[in-house]
């Protein structure tokens, strides 16, 4: 659907059963009416998506094979003859492997382990159809198992970046409707608000009887009417997606909504119930027609964490290792340029309530009155933001010395809380630690905030890898880390790792 398409059917659409039992606005428009943006529409969210992928991947294995041969494609023998299954390969095992499914966002590094499996395993059903054959494998095997690893990479990784460009810029996007105009259903529509990145945009909520703004913390967008006015909405809107949050529908009215979505071919998206207790190990059965899923949470004190601990402990002495040039620098660099300790101690809170002395290179000159670098002048809780705002940065007054803004920037002032990691006191990843002073406020005000001490703090985790850091949203970080918790694995922590190294090398540009 081009954005042309969105604004004149909204302008035409019925007026709906807003909130208060007024007319509902129509809903805004959601992008521009150039032609750029109609055709990016079209080839990065409408139905070119769909045939712009596969198209992509066999042009790039095709001219992968053509590379890897040196153009004599036109001009096999037998011997290299099985090199030809490879593209149709590849392209069989990315649809059996799902990886043309639509997603609501797919990072590039979650598509590097699935391509390279995938290519990797139509290379060798090639080297085994080439040694059935012809009882060798093929000329320029590995050349063009290699070059269709880059190829293939090369181009998802740019197609990906394409669209994430063109969202976050909101050249293209999908309207979305919400039927819940409660708690949930107004955090479902603010985080799609702010973040562009998942490709929707909410445009109105339906709802029995929604409740107020003030309860729900704020809605941007209009209740359009009830379930029983969904073909209106559908229609006013031009929507193609739903998402079924908590509502005031009943239960036995949900079904028949999502049926009728079906068949007006919308696309609906469900939060479940219980959200909060749900992780990527839950599974499915059932117990006569009825479905049945069972969950498995993760032990912080298990077997699989334990080795977690002292995988943290050796790769911090290779990183104490590989970066010494680094701190030493860096403790030179504070030393010599201000005057105090080169390191700065701040008491934090961390696994179990317990408490220990994080360690930081000073990046800050001696207040006045003494100190050791990094106070704020005054009493800690004094910069607590109000609302929903995590303390962090700069409070109070501004003392940062030159070189430790360049500290701060590049991150190198965490450095040191590597000795952290190597005392058992942090892990590499996890939630960051907190002053204990502010863990007394936030315990009582931010819901599930003492669940994320059930693992050890980290010098980086989930939270800051998606921009939460500073001054940002207390209970959307808490909500990460306790999503990281719940979801841990060996291979999540490693995917934290690689983004907070692609954050530190994109500051430092």
């Amino acid at each position: 659907m081009t954005p042309t398409n969105i604004t004149q059917q909204t302008s035409t659409a019925l007026p709906l059963q807003g909130e208060l039992g007024r007319a509902a606005p129509a809903p805004r428009p959601l992008l521009g009416r150039s032609v750029l943006a109609g055709r990016l529409q079209w080839a990065l969210e409408g139905p070119g998506w769909s045939m712009l992928r596969p198209t992509l991947d066999f042009l790039l294995l095709c001219v992968a094979l053509a590379v890897a041969m040196g153009g004599g494609v036109l001009d096999l023998d037998r011997q290299r003859l099985p090199l030809l299954a490879m593209p149709p390969l590849v392209m069989m095992l990315f649809y059996l492997r799902g990886l043309y499914r639509t997603r609501l966002r797919a990072p590039v590094i979650d598509g590097v382990v699935p391509v390279l499996s995938a290519v990797s395993v139509a290379a060798m059903a090639v080297a085994m159809l080439g040694i059935y054959a012809n009882g060798i494998i093929p000329d320029h095997f590995v050349r063009t198992w290699l070059l269709a690893l880059v190829a293939v990479g090369g181009g998802r990784a740019a197609l990906s970046l394409a669209q994430r460009w063109a969202r976050a810029r909101r050249l293209v996007a999908k309207p979305v409707l919400i039927v819940g105009a409660g708690v949930v259903g107004a955090q479902v529509a603010r985080r799609l608000e702010s973040h562009p990145e998942y490709g929707l945009v909410p445009v109105g909520f339906l709802d029995e009887d929604p409740r107020s703004v003030a309860e729900v913390g704020g809605r941007d967008v209009p209740v359009l009417g009830t379930a029983d006015d969904l073909d209106y909405a559908v229609r006013s809107t031009g929507v193609r997606n739903l998402i079924v949050a908590f509502s005031s529908v009943a239960d036995a009215r949900v079904s028949p909504l999502i049926q009728r979505c079906q068949e007006l071919g919308v696309e609906v998206s469900v939060v479940p119930r219980m959200f909060d207790t749900i992780n990527n190990r839950v599974g499915y059965d059932t117990v006569g027609g009825l479905p049945l899923m069972s969950f498995t949470s993760v032990n912080p004190r298990g077997v699989q964490f334990a080795i977690k601990h002292a995988l943290d402990r050796a790769v911090a002495l290779a990183f104490v290792v590989l970066l010494s040039p680094v701190i030493v620098g860096a403790a030179l660099a504070v030393r010599l340029t201000s005057r105090g300790p080169v390191l700065y101690r701040q008491r934090r809170v961390g696994r179990d309530g317990s408490s220990f002395d994080l360690f930081k290179f000073r990046s800050m000159s001696l207040p006045r009155g003494g100190g050791t670098g990094e106070e704020e002048d005054g009493h800690p809780l004094e910069f607590l933001l109000g609302g929903d705002t995590a303390p962090g940065g700069v409070e109070g007054e501004d003392r940062r010395t030159r070189v430790g803004r360049a500290l701060r920037r590049t991150s190198v002032d965490e450095l040191p809380q590597l000795l952290n990691v190597l005392k058992g006191e942090m892990s590499l990843v996890g939630p960051r630690p907190e002053r204990p002073e502010f863990v007394e406020v936030f315990l009582g005000d931010i819901l599930r905030y003492g669940d994320r001490h059930r693992v050890k703090s980290g010098i980086t985790g989930w939270a800051q890898v998606h921009g939460l850091r500073g001054q940002t949203s207390l209970a959307e970080r808490v909500e990460w880390d306790n999503y990281y918790i719940a979801h841990w694995s060996l291979s999540l922590d490693a995917k934290i790792l690689a983004l907070t190294l692609a954050a530190v090398f994109h500051n430092t540009e």
